[in-house]
């Protein structure tokens, strides 16, 4: 492959719809390619803005506007990066012969849990948890009575769990219903989904470059209000369930078909498998591979896009830990212990430009036996903290 140097007639741009700290991760290996590179999202000095040639704030629903910056730009590749975005403009900018990654169909498949779980369950035949799509709140309640409590409750479209939640009784329902109706992203329609008495869950980091898919370790995580804060690489489960959850996140990456890295998650049950979601760009999970792999799931993302090789080493087990803000600040700070930073630990910063409560502003990273690593980056982030 030739490359070539940015900021020249002759250079390859990348632009990120969505600039967030896992979009300055890709930016930051795009750019050690020689690529060009252009963030662009809804508010100023997004994180990924700090570290891109250019970049561009704008309303990420407006068709018209996407579109504009496209035409201006020309990218070579544009990769989105958030749910929450217009997929018609998408749609017009890959019929206009631009290479949206991994295709604008993935992308709208997977920002829509309604399109997802229907092309998995009834297109693939995926094994799935019961379900059900309602847009009242008196169908929410008949869903949720048919499937049995507790069951989870999610908008068809947000990002980052946010109107996410479980309802253990029909006393829950009016308060889901409302948390739903504030998610940020289309709370038109809502699904109502059975639980799954899983003994845990995992992202399978799944790349494709047209010519190869290669399946990272499994990594297990734990959630809070639908949003991680802990994951850890590899997650311990048997040979059939691993070998059942790849088969899982390659039928589903085919199926969606591009280039690219996905996050696959899924629930295991013993040795059973069932799909959850995916996503088409790395996975806040997935932040861990950063210190467990020769290539993180940002460089692969990377490679995949450009249809490299996809080889890399697994260092070795470790863990991640997410930070959130417990305060609203327009110029926060975060105040991380020095003892944090040792031979094999280490913190990110995203320099997020305003925090608010439960707004993810680091993650601390810790190289270790599973066991140990993931009790560290428990301990490590209580050492962190809003100053």
């Amino acid at each position: 492959m030739l490359f070539s140097a940015p900021l020249k007639s002759n250079s390859k741009k990348v632009m990120l719809l969505g600039s967030g700290e896992l979009g300055k991760e890709v930016i930051i290996e795009a750019q050690r390619l020689g690529l060009e590179t252009i963030a662009v999202d809804r508010y100023e000095n997004a994180p990924a803005a700090h570290v891109a040639h250019r970049s561009y704030v704008l309303n990420m629903q407006d068709k018209d506007a996407i579109l504009e910056i496209i035409r201006r730009e020309k990218p070579d590749y544009i990769l989105p990066e958030i749910e929450a975005i217009s997929i018609d403009a998408l749609f017009e900018a890959e019929k206009e012969g631009y290479n949206v990654i991994p295709n604008a169909e993935a992308v709208s498949k997977t920002m829509n849990r309604k399109n997802i779980r229907t092309f998995a369950a009834e297109e693939l035949g995926l094994k799935t948890g019961p379900y059900k799509f309602v847009t009242t709140q008196e169908g929410m309640l008949e869903a949720a009575q048919l499937l049995g409590f507790p069951c989870v409750i999610k908008p068809v479209m947000s990002s980052s769990g946010h109107g996410q939640s479980v309802a253990r009784d029909e006393g829950d329902i009016p308060l889901s219903w409302e948390m739903a109706k504030e998610a940020r992203g289309d709370a038109s329609e809502l699904i109502v989904e059975a639980f799954v008495d899983f003994d845990y869950e995992i992202t399978m980091l799944t790349a494709r470059n047209g010519k190869e898919t290669v399946f990272c370790e499994p990594i297990g995580h734990e959630q809070r209000d639908g949003d991680y804060v802990f994951s850890w690489q590899p997650m311990q489960m048997s040979d059939t369930a691993k070998a059942k959850a790849q088969n899982m996140a390659k039928l589903i990456t085919d199926g969606l078909g591009g280039q690219g890295l996905f996050g696959v998650e899924m629930f295991v049950k013993g040795d059973e498998v069932y799909f959850s979601e995916v996503s088409p760009r790395p996975h806040d999970t997935g932040m861990v591979t950063l210190i467990t792999q020769s290539q993180s799931e940002f460089a692969l993302h990377l490679r995949a896009v450009l249809g490299l090789p996809l080889g890399f080493t697994f260092y070795g087990d470790g863990a991640s830990a997410a930070f959130k803000s417990e305060v609203h600040n327009y110029a926060p700070v975060v105040d991380v212990d020095d003892s944090l930073f040792s031979e094999n630990s280490f913190v990110r910063v995203f320099s997020k430009p305003e925090a608010h409560k439960g707004r993810r502003l680091a993650v601390a990273l810790v190289f270790d036996k599973v066991e140990k690593a993931l009790e560290k980056s428990r301990e490590m982030i209580t050492k962190i903290k809003d100053a």
